[in-house]
């Protein structure tokens, strides 16, 4: 049976090679047993996804295979998986569970209890939206601050532009700052438009909020990280209980790598500010990431030995 598979991008500058920000990481996984291939991210994104895998080796089947690279859309991310099957390479993360922890619609319901409360709508780049959109959307928040954002990404360094509203209850104001978020999306937009309850978190000797992101591979926690926007040289613990928490809902989400970004609110309790799927999520600068690859690569070996269909679904 074939070894398991890490497709990273290729660098733009020498197309056979991993690109330098995943480097280490091929390197850690031939050392940890694994395969490597690079796909071209450029082409995945333009939609050329037979030219993107062009140097991925085709397979006789059963070959199983994480990507780990930078983001890929939900839509580009199942034509990858579609063409990735043409060539006898199967990616564990199937395209419905890579939805599910890419995007808050998908992940919310596992997390309610442990996140800001949501509200969502699907939504067209390009589009803005109306009072009376808005007013529908976010009655069930009722008033206070909030935050916008799309289905994957927010606008948080336009904060009062297009991120951040002082009070919900005013739809004026939230469509605004939702009108300007969708504006500056532009085409990239996410899937959809989404306003969150804003929270206090506790802030570090900067001011700013420290995260700390969580990786899980088959449910289990296998490396813990400052989030790669914090400080260098930051560190962050996280209670055995929270990590426990947080579990349970990974578990109850389904899907077999995935990160969760946690964060101190202002009054000592532990919040999920965010989940993604573990393929796309960076690593901080100068993390070894020789652990999280070898975690990858045992959960691939026991993959093999599994039925196929019983893998990864949500």
């Amino acid at each position: 049976m074939p070894m398991p598979l890490l497709l990273v991008p290729s660098d733009p500058l020498a197309p056979r090679v991993p690109d330098q920000h995943f480097m280490r990481e091929a390197d850690a996984a031939r050392q940890a047993g694994m395969e490597v291939a690079v796909v071209d991210h450029d082409a995945i994104l333009a939609g050329d996804v037979h030219a993107a895998v062009r140097r991925t080796p085709a397979s006789d089947g059963g070959q199983i295979a994480r990507y780990r690279g930078w983001m890929i859309p939900s839509a580009g991310y199942s034509r990858l998986d579609t063409e990735l099957g043409t060539r006898g390479v199967r990616l564990v993360t199937d395209p419905t569970a890579y939805r599910a922890a890419h995007e808050l619609p998908g992940w919310y319901n596992a997390f309610a209890d442990l996140t800001p409360a949501s509200v969502w709508s699907p939504w067209e780049a390009g589009r803005t939206p109306t009072s009376a959109d808005v007013g529908a959307l976010t009655v069930a928040l009722g008033g206070g601050p909030g935050i916008v954002k799309d289905y994957v990404k927010s606008r948080k360094h336009e904060w009062h532009e297009a991120c951040f509203v002082p009070d919900l209850a005013d739809v004026a104001a939230t469509a605004r700052v939702l009108a300007r978020m969708v504006e500056l999306q532009g085409d990239d937009l996410a899937g959809g438009i989404v306003v969150r309850a804003f929270e206090q978190f506790a802030p570090d000797a900067g001011g700013r909020t420290q995260e700390v992101r969580v990786w899980w591979v088959e449910g289990s926690a296998v490396l813990i990280t400052p989030h790669p926007d914090a400080p260098s040289g930051i560190t962050v613990e996280v209670p055995s209980e929270v990590r426990d928490a947080v579990g349970m809902s990974v578990r109850t989400l389904g899907a077999s790598f995935v990160t969760t970004d946690l964060a101190l609110r202002s009054d000592g309790v532990w919040r999920v500010i965010e989940v993604g799927d573990g393929q796309v999520s960076d690593l901080p600068a100068g993390q070894d990431s020789a652990p999280l690859i070898r975690a990858l690569a045992t959960a691939e070996a026991r993959a093999r030995e599994v039925p196929a269909d019983s893998l990864d679904k949500v």
